[in-house]
């Protein structure tokens, strides 16, 4: 529900309706609702998923623009990856000492 409410606040659904007392939503919306929350699952801010959307809503013109933010998480994701897998280098290396007493 909350993205549904980002989605209408952005004002990015103008062909959205109502219809008995019901939101309805077009193909084109599901698409862009789909595209919302999958920019939220890779860790997008409220923020950086407005700024996409609206860049994507611009049309082709932005695309360069689009895949640099996708970029930027995909590097802030790997430097993550990398972190994390030099903790378990280090953990593995303390549970070594630990058993070889």
């Amino acid at each position: 529900m909350k993205v549904l409410m980002e989605y209408h606040e952005w004002g990015l659904c103008p062909a959205v309706r109502m219809a008995m007392d019901e939101w309805q939503y077009t193909d084109a919306d599901i698409e862009r609702l789909g595209m919302i929350m999958a920019l939220h699952d890779i860790g997008f801010s409220v923020s950086e998923v407005e700024s996409f959307m609206r860049l994507l809503l611009a049309g082709e013109g932005t695309k360069d623009e689009r895949m640099k933010m996708l970029n930027e998480k995909r590097s802030e994701a790997l430097d993550e990856i990398h972190l994390k897998e030099r903790q378990l280098v280090r953990m593995d290396y303390l549970r070594i000492q630990i058993r070889n007493g």
